[in-house]
């Protein structure tokens, strides 16, 4: 790599150029192409997922899960406030509102704070769960599986299971990562709830520069997410149609680099494994500084890593940290601010939001690229001990 180490970048190691060729030589590079049904039949397999539709980004798959689990304007959605936002806006593009959780020690949706918001906020009428506070239909939940840390969902499945609360999996940031423990055992991240949804940002362990993918068990939903993202044609020789729909397939193109990336996937998530563990090793030596742990009931694809800092102790806080790598030419980012903080959702319910702001304060993102070398990662620790 060059002097400067950025966060997450995308590594090109195999056979992208060659397909992505193959697209312009044929001149299938929209969205109907040969690549775009290998991507999603490569997804189903490597997931165990029964259905795939590929998506223009993991965002508009999340919108279109929302409408298919039939979130209409005035319902609720739980969702953590720890998260990139894309999963709460979606929420809003409905008509909805969120209603925001806490996060647990993995920064995942404190599970237990939810279960218990459900059993003392709210009541079963009706045959669904409604809000007591505001009187409106919780329709929805979305637990979103941070930095490739599963969500421990198995009480969570249950108590939607008994209060008809639709479980849609934010999956974006952890394709790869799978439960090795529990009734989920050997089920990968993504493929538990009603739907589940993976990005391909550029960032992500692998990428089609933009993109998505909306996973599912349950055919009547595979067949409703494609007919929505490819503008809901009824018939489409006489262009007819009776809903409203999105232009929202993904191209041939970004789906030829999709297939390539994922030919390296298993490999990436080892590299990444060797990288968190040499981290890890290095950081011990350092008063103050730890690297977040993974659950131990899943294999994490260790997307990102997370330092958490107590500044007491190390005599440098977060911002201060932060200032000091980019000085050297090392790019870091705090968590997420908070979303129920932000100005657009200041307004919306929140429950017991207590360790979210805790691991703010002390947490920073550091290098995480697949192509990220030990001989970087020494450097970096370096500069975290000086």
């Amino acid at each position: 790599m060059s002097d400067f180490i950025p966060l997450s970048v995308p590594s090109i190691q195999g056979n992208e150029w060659k397909y992505v060729k193959e697209c312009l030589d044929t001149e299938w590079v929209s969205s109907v192409g040969s690549y775009v049904d290998l991507f999603e039949k490569n997804i189903r397999e490597y997931t165990g997922a029964k259905f795939s539709t590929a998506c223009v980004n993991g965002t508009s798959a999340l919108q279109v899960a929302l409408r298919i689990l039939d979130v209409v304007p005035g319902d609720e959605v739980i969702v953590p406030t720890i998260t990139f936002i894309a999963p709460v806006n979606v929420i809003v593009y409905l008509g909805a509102e969120p209603v925001f959780m806490d996060c647990d020690d993995y920064y995942n949706i404190d599970v237990e704070k939810t279960i218990g918001f459900l059993k003392n906020e709210t009541e079963f009428k009706k045959g669904h769960t409604w809000n007591k506070k505001t009187g409106r239909r919780i329709k929805a939940i979305i637990p979103v599986h941070i930095f490739g840390n599963a969500v421990d969902l198995t009480a969570l499945v249950d108590i939607c299971d008994r209060m008809n609360i639709e479980l849609l999996e934010d999956a974006s940031e952890s394709l790869g990562s799978r439960y090795i423990e529990g009734p989920f055992d050997g089920r990968h991240t993504g493929t538990i709830g009603a739907m589940g949804v993976y990005s391909f940002n550029g960032n992500k362990i692998i990428t089609t520069g933009a993109g998505g993918m909306l996973v599912t068990n349950d055919s009547k939903y595979a067949d409703r997410a494609r007919y929505l993202t490819t503008q809901a044609k009824d018939d489409a020789v006489r262009y007819v149609h009776n809903e409203v729909g999105y232009n929202f397939r993904m191209s041939n193109i970004q789906a030829a680099m999709g297939v390539a990336q994922l030919e390296n996937l298993d490999r990436y998530i080892e590299i990444k494994r060797a990288g968190y563990e040499k981290y890890r090793e290095l950081i011990s030596g350092i008063e103050g500084l730890t690297l977040a742990p993974t659950p131990s009931y899943a294999s994490s694809n260790y997307w990102f890593y997370s330092l958490q800092i107590d500044a007491g102790i190390y005599g440098r806080d977060r911002e201060s940290l932060m200032a000091y790598l980019s000085t050297n030419r090392v790019q870091t980012r705090p968590v997420w601010f908070p979303n129920h903080l932000q100005k657009p959702f200041i307004s919306c319910q929140n429950y017991r939001i207590e360790k979210a702001p805790e691991l703010l304060d002390k947490t920073l993102n550091i290098p995480c690229s697949t192509n990220l070398s030990h001989d970087d990662i020494r450097r970096i620790v370096d500069l975290l001990g000086s």
